[in-house]
């Protein structure tokens, strides 16, 4: 029996109100879980932590890392920027900046330099793609809508089980022999973007604005980030970045 590789995805924060009483709870999207079963990987969701052994533990368990998105903001501090100063372009109005996760944040960036410490594959959903934008030295655009006020409305009002915008894949790509090259289309629910790219990434598409869609490591093509949520959509591409990054665990397996 081939063994599936142990992928660990991170969960996100929050609180819930039961009988009067406020309670801490962490949760995730099924479907992170789903796409990671349904490409041969073992699903195994995590909860933030600073604990230094409790993050050790993990990074000794883990095959493979999927960095989840969320409804928050990594603080424009994080990456040398402000709330009112940013971007690669003149910003038009006040900005939108969304309340930070400081533990999220921090125990997501922790596992991240566990997992390229031991060349274990990564996949960073919209906002943990921009997470290893900024981890590994990059930028982003604190707010869409206000520093590229001419780009398209990257929050759908749609589903997000339905795409959103098209997708352009950069000709330079190592990706674009992975995933072909006919058209494709991908759903989009954020605010922030990557702005400057981190010099040991590059971008492999861009969506029809020129907003940047999804990243790689130029030295592992197998730490990517995706600025969509492939997890919510059924096609040959959103299936490929699951479908690869458990088959690189596996091969990278000891």
């Amino acid at each position: 029996m081939i063994r599936r590789p142990r992928i660990l995805i991170t969960l996100d924060t929050s609180t819930t109100d039961r009988r009067g009483v406020t309670f801490e709870t962490v949760d995730a999207k099924r479907a992170y879980g789903d796409q990671v079963a349904a490409a041969g990987g073992i699903p195994l969701f995590v909860a933030p932590t600073g604990v230094t052994d409790v993050l050790d533990g993990l990074a000794a368990s883990m095959d493979g890392l999927v960095i989840t998105g969320g409804d928050f903001d990594i603080p424009p501090e994080a990456y040398g920027a402000s709330a009112t100063a940013n971007g690669s372009e003149a910003s038009v109005g006040p900005r939108r900046l969304d309340p930070p996760k400081p533990e999220r944040t921090g125990f997501e960036r922790s596992l991240l330099e566990m997992a390229l410490g031991r060349r274990c594959p990564v996949l960073g959903v919209c906002g943990g793609m921009q997470l290893i934008n900024v981890a590994l030295g990059g930028t982003l655009l604190v707010d869409i809508a206000t520093d590229r006020p001419h780009a398209l409305d990257h929050e759908q009002p749609t589903s997000p089980r339905t795409p959103g915008h098209g997708l352009h894949l950069v000709d330079r790509s190592r990706w674009a022999a992975r995933v072909g090259d006919g058209p494709k289309a991908v759903n989009s629910t954020h605010h922030q973007a990557v702005d400057r790219v981190a010099s040991s990434l590059e971008v492999w598409a861009e969506a029809p604005d020129g907003i940047i869609e999804a990243i790689a490591s130029r030295k592992d093509p197998d730490v990517v980030g995706v600025q969509w949520h492939p997890e919510l959509l059924d096609d040959a591409l959103s299936h490929a970045l699951y479908g690869r990054l458990v088959a690189a665990a596996r091969e990278r397996m000891v």
